[in-house]
């Protein structure tokens, strides 16, 4: 707390008024809200069909706890050693942890504890040990899987020629629930053709598995795109939080 004026300010675990940020992300939060009731709109779709997944990376969980009480139920994470600490920190808060970034075997253990959704499961390998991680925690895990659109290495995400036999694989683990697919833009490419090549790979995947109606797709930049493709869920970072800036914990 801080006095000025006569007036107590509560100020927030990243240095910044509470109030304040509270604002700023309020306004943020409604402008994208407005992208998105407008793409579907504009491609004949119902905005709540579409999952507002908040990517906070480099964010405080103070921010975690701001969007939550502005109605954000879903939020997403790149790296377990940020993403742990603040789910902790936040576990008393109705949300819905995703995991977002490259998952290596060694981290499965933690990310199967607090995750809900794993969006990133792209090789055989880590279907078992997600599987075996939850089995231990007593958990259910909704996973993804994460088709790689471009050649460019360090992006992850399976061959689409592999989605199909990755999607098997997690819809016949003990305690995975096949989601659908995610995957990123390629970089410098179209957005609007990446994403409609990954609604037909969708579409593939629910010929086998008609659960699986989840297509995660678009960022800030490129939400419009996804969701004109059939995206069912948007990762939004930067048009929510701002610029990037170190953990405050």
């Amino acid at each position: 707390m801080t006095e000025s004026d006569g007036k107590i300010t509560e100020v927030g675990a990243d240095g910044t008024a509470a109030g304040s940020r509270r604002d700023e992300l309020a306004a943020n939060l409604a402008e994208v809200r407005k992208r998105i009731e407008a793409a579907c709109a504009a491609a004949g779709r119902d905005a709540g069909e579409i999952t507002l997944v908040a990517v906070t990376k480099t964010f405080p969980a103070s921010d975690v706890r701001l969007l939550s009480g502005l109605g954000l139920a879903d939020v997403a994470e790149n790296r377990d050693q940020d993403a742990a600490p603040k789910a902790a920190a936040c576990q008393d808060l109705p949300l819905t942890w995703h995991f977002v970034g490259q998952l290596q075997t060694n981290k499965v253990r933690s990310v199967a504890s607090y995750a809900g959704v794993v969006q990133s499961v792209d090789r055989s390998k880590l279907v078992t040990a997600l599987d075996r991680a939850a089995v231990r925690a007593g958990r259910r895990l909704r996973c993804l899987v994460q088709v790689s659109l471009d050649d460019q290495e360090g992006r992850g995400g399976a061959a689409p020629g592999d989605v199909r036999t990755l999607a098997d694989e997690i819809a016949g683990a003990e305690a995975l629930d096949l989601g659908g697919v995610m995957a990123v833009a390629p970089l410098g490419g179209d957005p609007a053709e990446a994403f409609a090549r990954l609604a037909g790979i969708a579409a593939q995947v629910r010929q086998s598995h008609p659960e699986a109606r989840v297509i995660s797709a678009g960022m800030s930049g490129d939400l419009e795109a996804a969701i004109t493709c059939g995206a069912t869920h948007v990762r939004v970072g930067t048009a929510l939080l701002g610029g990037r800036r170190a953990i405050v914990r």
